[in-house]
């Protein structure tokens, strides 16, 4: 093996530079080039790249976002893009590409590989912890510390101006960062896409707190949790799921009630030192992998051990928040 390529692609998360770190450090150790490309698949069919050396990645670990530019190209969006992709990774010499993805990403390189061959192996990114055959994806812990950090901020103007406060964070198909980030933040209702619960159980529960003496309430909000309304309003298609909340809780109770949504502030800025770890445990095994030309494979944490997961299992379905937490965060609701 002489040259292997890395890319990125899908949404950004804080971790991308310590797993490209991982890998050029890896393949720096056995006297292999690093080929990188710009901007996701874009950089491959349009021969976007650069070669990575040691000074290129030097004092990249900290740093959030990817040093690679990314974007959300989909390579099989056109009928000739597939064989100038082929044609590009060939002429480059590149014998192994690590894709760093989200399950968008990683789903159409799946697809991709069925078109064409294509010496692949993945490393999996997302917020949402979505993807299955890994116990944890990096950038997870961060979301999940930065979402924290606001409930623990919203908290006390919560407490000080008796509000209830609606806390809207990333989760279009899952409840991950809701629920850890809940958990962690003493939430007082929690809603995910996993769990259906009615808006009659919601005002329910900020009553039952308002009536023992609780002057405020924390309620956090997936972007995907669909609660069930009585009757559906011209005001919910056009408004986000928080600031639904928000409007029929202060219809319903009269408490004043306020929504924060976080949105990509959860995808920014340095990654904890959880997710440094992990990127760079993935990077590293990852690149071990296509040295050792074991292809088609995604790296995956599973307890503690780093494991080699068919790509087609990893992304075969969504997967769903662990209920075990949810249900231990019910305990504290109302």
């Amino acid at each position: 093996m002489k040259n292997i390529g890395i890319m990125t692609g899908g949404g950004d998360c804080p971790g991308l530079n310590a797993a490209i770190r991982a890998v050029v450090r890896s393949a720096y150790n056995k006297n292999i080039e690093v080929v990188g490309f710009k901007l996701g698949w874009l950089g491959i069919l349009e021969k976007k790249f650069e070669k990575l050396n040691l000074d290129a990645v030097s004092g990249i670990l900290p740093r959030g976002g990817t040093l690679l530019g990314s974007s959300r190209i989909n390579p099989l969006e056109k009928k000739e893009w597939p064989s100038r992709i082929q044609r590009n990774l060939k002429h480059l010499n590149i014998h192994a590409l690590i894709i760093i993805g989200g399950d968008g990403t990683l789903r159409a390189a799946l697809e991709l590989s069925r078109q064409i061959p294509l010496p692949f192996v993945a490393i999996p990114k997302t917020i949402d912890n979505d993807l299955m055959g890994t116990d944890f994806t990096f950038g997870f812990d961060t979301a999940v510390s930065i979402a924290t950090e606001a409930i623990d901020r919203l908290h006390t103007t919560a407490e000080s101006h008796q509000r209830v406060m609606i806390i809207e964070v990333m989760g279009r198909n899952t409840g991950w960062i809701a629920t850890y980030a809940g958990l962690a933040g003493g939430a007082d209702f929690i809603l995910i896409p996993e769990v259906s619960v009615s808006l009659s159980d919601i005002i329910a529960s900020i009553q039952k707190r308002h009536d023992r003496g609780k002057t405020f309430s924390l309620v956090v909000v997936a972007e995907g949790a669909k609660p069930t309304f009585s009757k559906q309003k011209d005001f919910y298609r056009h408004n986000s799921i928080g600031e639904i909340l928000a409007h029929e809780i202060t219809e319903a109770t009269g408490f004043e009630t306020r929504v924060t949504i976080l949105g990509h502030v959860q995808r920014g800025g340095s990654p904890t030192p959880a997710d440094r770890i992990l990127a760079t445990r993935l990077g590293t095994y990852a690149a071990d992998l296509a040295f050792e030309g074991r292809l088609g494979q995604m790296a995956a944490l599973q307890g503690q051990q780093m494991v080699a997961v068919p790509l087609k299992k990893a992304v075969e379905k969504i997967k769903p928040c662990d209920l075990t937490l949810y249900k231990i965060a019910q305990r504290f609701f109302g």
